[in-house]
């Protein structure tokens, strides 16, 4: 997940966590607002297309195909970042949902 991506995500998030907290949703001109499971789906489908990017370009270098070390090392670093931020968003939601269960009515 490239740095922009990253920073769209989080926008995203915070845009729909502003929503959830009963904030008055912000008009994006024109453009429907992304559903927080669409949005999480979507992280998810790219940090997994980077995984098996990553390992298939692992495999090529590995049978001698014409790719070279850097771009399996940058596709591999790419793959972990994107993990790694997935990663976090779960712990945060983890936190999120034990905060909300752990509160009284």
């Amino acid at each position: 997940m490239n740095p922009v991506r990253a920073t769209q995500l989080l926008r995203e998030m915070q845009a729909l966590a502003q929503q959830a907290g009963g904030a008055a949703p912000t008009a994006k001109s024109g453009a429907q607002q992304a559903d927080f499971g669409a949005v999480l789906g979507k992280a998810l489908e790219d940090a997994n297309q980077l995984q098996v990017s990553a390992s298939q370009k692992a495999d090529a270098f590995v049978r001698g195909d014409n790719i070279s070390l850097t771009d399996v090392v940058v596709a591999s670093q790419k793959a972990r970042i994107s993990f790694e931020a997935v990663k976090e968003v779960r712990n945060k939601l983890l936190d999120a949902y034990r905060e909300i269960s752990n509160m009284s009515v």
